[in-house]
């Protein structure tokens, strides 16, 4: 991947220097030029395309983004209103992922999401218990932390 990367600066560096401009825009130009070269020649590189990987961190990112915006209003409206509606609960949760890293950035995803909070890890790292504001169906809650954050977090480190 580093190779890419530097393969696509050195495009974009030889684009600059053939232009005789050393703008950021033409730096731009050669850049996408180089994205560009790279995905043609991507059958002959040893590794996927690292683009790939910026993409899917780009997703991951909007996908907190929306989560934690959601997320906050619907805290806010809990507080608002002058009733409390929620059910708190701890439910367990089984995940799929197997490295630290990836089970450690699912931790801190949740608990940086407003109403959730990751208590605890077990031994094996695959069983998180997490503690929500409110739980209707913990069954529910655990397929949209499947579909949503696990998911995205598998694009961005198996590929």
């Amino acid at each position: 991947m580093a190779v890419q990367i530097l393969l696509n600066l050195i495009t974009a560096f030889l684009w600059m220097m053939l232009i005789g401009d050393g703008s950021g825009s033409s730096f731009v130009i050669g850049y996408l030029l180089g994205c560009g070269l790279l995905m043609v020649l991507h059958n002959f590189l040893p590794k996927p395309l690292y683009l790939k990987r910026v993409w899917s961190i780009m997703k991951l990112l909007a996908l907190f983004l929306r989560e934690l915006v959601l997320s906050s209003f619907a805290v806010i409206r809990q507080i608002l209103r002058p009733r409390l509606t929620i059910r708190p609960g701890i439910f367990a949760y089984e995940t799929a992922l197997s490295s630290d890293f990836e089970v450690t950035l699912l931790s801190c995803l949740i608990c940086l999401t407003p109403g959730t909070l990751t208590l605890e890890v077990s031994g094996s790292g695959q069983t998180l218990y997490i503690h929500a504001m409110d739980i209707e169906d913990a069954g529910q809650l655990s397929r949209q932390i499947q579909g949503t954050f696990e998911k995205a977090i598998m694009e961005v480190t198996r590929l």
